[in-house]
């Protein structure tokens, strides 16, 4: 879904209160623990994660799931075994709302891909 917003507290105003809003809110929380220092912003009509104009994350609410984007998912070490549970394509992993994110391994996921990017790692698609 495309939510036409400007900030991203429009953007979390804007959402419905169901199930896809708590599990936004829960992985924007993971995001935010372990990559303190990304800015939030809105680009591409969703939640964006970067510094300036280099991206790490997007966030985005879906009819169905909620998507977490970020370049691609292969250059991450271990990425298959972490996101096991969750449906995935090239940069995007689909959160559905049977999925308990803390028995995923998709915080473990997060905190490699901060690491990569801290250091200089390309994760871009």
């Amino acid at each position: 879904m495309q939510y036409d917003v400007k900030s991203p507290e429009e953007y979390l105003a804007a959402l419905d209160n169901d199930w896809r809003k708590d599990k936004l809110l829960e992985v924007r929380r993971l995001i935010f623990r372990h990559v303190p220092e990304l800015e939030e912003s809105i680009k591409y009509k969703m939640l964006s994660y970067g510094r300036g104009d280099e991206g790490l994350f997007g966030l985005n609410a879906q009819k169905g799931y909620v998507s977490l984007y970020v370049g691609s998912i292969d250059k991450i070490e271990g990425a298959d075994a972490l996101l096991e549970p969750f449906n995935t394509g090239k940069g995007c992993i689909r959160i559905r709302k049977t999925i308990d994110i803390p028995s995923t391994g998709l915080e473990e996921f997060i905190s490699k891909a901060r690491e990569m990017w801290r250091g200089g790692g390309d994760i871009s698609c």
